[in-house]
């Protein structure tokens, strides 16, 4: 979803791919930031925080017709339809986040 949104060009790669998959470990409540993660990655999880949150509100967009390729895709079984996974509420999010 980052791809189309020229916001997230300035993040670093590492930093958002740590950020998705926190997000990701909370939406489907397989745990948190483990220290083992945090020492690989390099990031805390309260470094993430912000970045966890953008993430979550990206998943409210509804797509534009000429920016939907990336969605469009990742919407297909094959991709096991992560485009449509619905985000969190942003007050349980935070609470959750408040916790690592």
């Amino acid at each position: 979803m980052t791809l189309q949104e020229y916001d997230y060009a300035r993040e670093s790669p590492s930093k958002l791919a740590a950020s998705c998959l926190l997000l990701a470990l909370t939406m489907k409540n397989l745990g948190g930031w483990t220290p083992t993660l945090e020492y690989y990655s390099g990031y805390r999880c309260q470094d993430l925080h912000p970045l966890v949150k953008r993430l979550n509100f990206l998943l409210t967009y509804q797509p534009q017709d000429k920016l939907k390729a990336v969605r469009t895709k990742y919407s297909h079984r094959v991709f096991f339809e992560v485009a449509k996974v619905t985000p969190i509420d942003m007050l349980k999010l935070e609470e959750i986040l408040k916790s690592c």
